[in-house]
């Protein structure tokens, strides 16, 4: 049964989504107590329409129209006509798939949802009726249940495609208008730390908290140049309205499509151009917070106080099991006068990044700067469209050949580093010449504002090629950590050798793919992604293969001195290294903020502690 009322209409989105622990005594009363009327200067229709699974995969990432699949003619292709790559063909990349995994031509078609393997709802009969009496829309249906139930590890999407049976889902699901209490919070649908995951021991009901609905920019204020905003906004709906104004956030994780402004709360995000807007912590002016004891905020917007530990800090970071964050005030900028692309070329990873490090060191990082190691060039190249151009097949060919004989670059060891500059005009191009002065004495070459621009543009349309290697037996993850500048190599060589070595010693038949980047720069240090991925034919388990994997790479990690994560968060995933990552007493110091705020853990996700 579902209770949609027509306030849901089309404006569905996959903002932060929240669950909560159903614990009496919890009336109609006290639901319309915290219902908070606010003045609405900005409004939008979502990107996302209503229901979600109409327009998004339920077993796989993003739209449901886009995906890289092989055609009939044996070409890889983009489909749909959401990004700059739909429609284009890839020649390169059914060759890099095939030789970089022996991939299979055998297709295994995912199973379509069946509504008898989701576990029956256990619903609380006085709960449903008195959100009948606010108007809350809610529903209970199998679909919107496992819908979110699940973030995007590799084992939730595995489980999904094999028509595996998930111990726990939420017992229904509820859409707020207002910002409003409720109990359990479930982070955005774009995580990656099995985050969302519904506890199996917990016996009690699980409401899912979907706040897509709470996305309006409440008011700007353009002498201070902030914002104030319901926290259910997905980033690119944001943006957009930003846009419309005048203005923007700057803030640009990967996930932005369909993370939330509450989620990178909730998690401590991090977006690509954090060199010039800086990360969710420093956009951050106020948080209103609904927790089980009541609202947490700051009764001033001061751009900086002194008034013991900064609350915002328990917040940030807190991955849903303090309260729902439901209002954001955070810094906006005005759109930037210009942009520009840029790309340089090293011989070898080492050069690189020394070159990061010395941009680093003398300040002048652009609004983001990527060094992406051999691996991840080759499958960049990969994802090359098709030209149809012979003269610019001819350019092409130059470059390479200037590049790799004239130069004496090894294709086989070169790496890229892919810029992005913005602000004044004057500014940038004083700014384009530091950096590549710079990257000239590390033996770097200007390799053009296409390459870099399509590195940026390849951006938001990776994480689809998971769904296509899981349809060949390949499985694909990514990580993450951040460490300091002396520990960058040695950490980035370990880690890929401890995969290798691991992927061999558990049964894996072919060759993995490690490959990682330096994505972002600060003073002390640097943050590293990892991809890997692995053929998983002969394998009983691969999932479990693959786990065990992540596992040792994730102590390989620490061991390196690298962190527990950058930005993706700790979650359950990670949880058993947060005594090592923080101490016993960091621990016990956040257990107590956990036990005070909720004594009885209505926020019950089990994520952190």
């Amino acid at each position: 049964m579902s209770y949609y009322n027509s306030v849901i209409s089309e404006k569905e989105s996959l903002r932060m989504s929240i669950i909560f622990v159903l614990c009496p005594p919890l009336t109609s009363d006290s639901i319309s107590t915290v219902l908070a009327a606010a003045t609405i200067t900005m409004t939008l229709t979502s990107t996302v329409c209503f229901p979600r699974q109409e327009i998004m995969k339920w077993n796989g990432w993003g739209y449901s129209d886009s995906k890289f699949l092989f055609n009939k003619k044996g070409q890889a292709e983009f489909t749909g006509k959401r990004y700059r790559l739909s429609g284009m063909v890839l020649p390169s990349l059914q060759d890099w798939f095939e030789n970089t995994f022996g991939a299979s031509v055998n297709h295994k078609s995912p199973p379509a949802l069946n509504a008898s393997a989701v576990p029956p709802a256990s619903l609380n009969e006085a709960f449903v009726e008195d959100l009948k009496a606010t108007g809350i829309p809610f529903s209970h249906e199998a679909e919107d249940r496992v819908f979110r139930a699940h973030g995007h590890c590799l084992h939730e999407i595995f489980a999904l495609r094999e028509g595996k049976k998930f111990e726990r889902v939420p017992d229904m699901v509820v859409w707020p208008i207002l910002s409003w209490s409720c109990d359990l919070v479930r982070e955005n649908w774009t995580s990656v730390t099995s985050a969302l995951e519904c506890p199996p021991e917990e016996t009690r009901c699980i409401v899912s908290l979907d706040t897509s609905q709470m996305n309006r920019i409440l008011w700007i204020d353009e002498k201070n140049l902030v914002a104030h905003v319901e926290a259910g906004i997905i980033g690119q709906d944001l943006e957009r309205l930003l846009n419309e104004s005048g203005y923007c956030t700057g803030h640009e994780p990967d996930s932005m499509e369909f993370s939330s402004l509450g989620g990178w709360v909730a998690t401590r995000a991090s977006g690509m151009k954090k060199n010039v807007y800086g990360n969710i912590e420093d956009l951050v002016i106020h948080i209103k917070v609904v927790t089980p004891r009541g609202v947490i905020e700051k009764s001033c917007q001061g751009p900086r106080m002194s008034t013991g530990p900064d609350i915002h800090h328990f917040i940030l970071g807190s991955e849903g099991t303090l309260g729902v964050v439901t209002e954001v005030t955070m810094k906006i900028r005005p759109i930037p006068e210009y942009q520009k692309y840029g790309s340089v070329v090293f011989p070898n990873f080492e050069a690189g990044v020394a070159c990061l490090r010395e941009v680093a060191k003398q300040r002048c990082a652009p609004a983001s700067i990527r060094l992406m190691d051999n691996e991840q060039f080759q499958f960049g190249h990969a994802l090359k469209p098709q030209v149809s151009s012979i003269f610019t097949n001819f350019v092409e060919g130059l470059k390479k050949f200037y590049i790799t004989k004239f130069k004496g670059f090894d294709p086989h060891q070169l790496v890229v580093a892919t810029l992005l500059f913005e602000g004044d005009r004057e500014r940038v191009l004083q700014h384009e010449k530091q950096v590549y002065d710079i990257a000239a004495t590390f033996g770097g070459l200007a390799a053009g504002e296409d390459n870099g621009q399509r590195g940026y543009i390849l951006t938001f349309v990776i994480a689809y090629l998971r769904d296509l290697g899981m349809d060949y037996y390949v499985v694909a993850e990514s990580f993450e950590t951040s460490v300091p500048w002396d520990r960058v190599l040695d950490l980035c060589r370990n880690v890929k050798e401890r995969i290798n070595r691991e992927c061999k010693e558990r049964g894996v038949q072919f060759q993995p793919l490690t490959s990682c980047r330096v994505t972002q720069t600060y003073d002390a240090g640097a943050c590293v992604y990892f991809y890997f991925a692995f053929n998983y034919r002969g394998l009983a388990d691969p999932v479990h293969t693959y786990e065990r994997v992540e596992h040792a790479a994730r102590e390989e990690i620490l061991a390196n001195g690298g962190s527990l994560s950058h930005h993706h968060g700790v979650g359950k995933l990670r949880k058993e290294w947060m005594k090592e990552s923080i101490s016993s007493l960091g621990v016990g110091m956040l257990q107590s903020v956990k036990d005070y705020v909720d004594p009885d853990n209505i926020f019950g996700n089990r994520n952190l502690l």
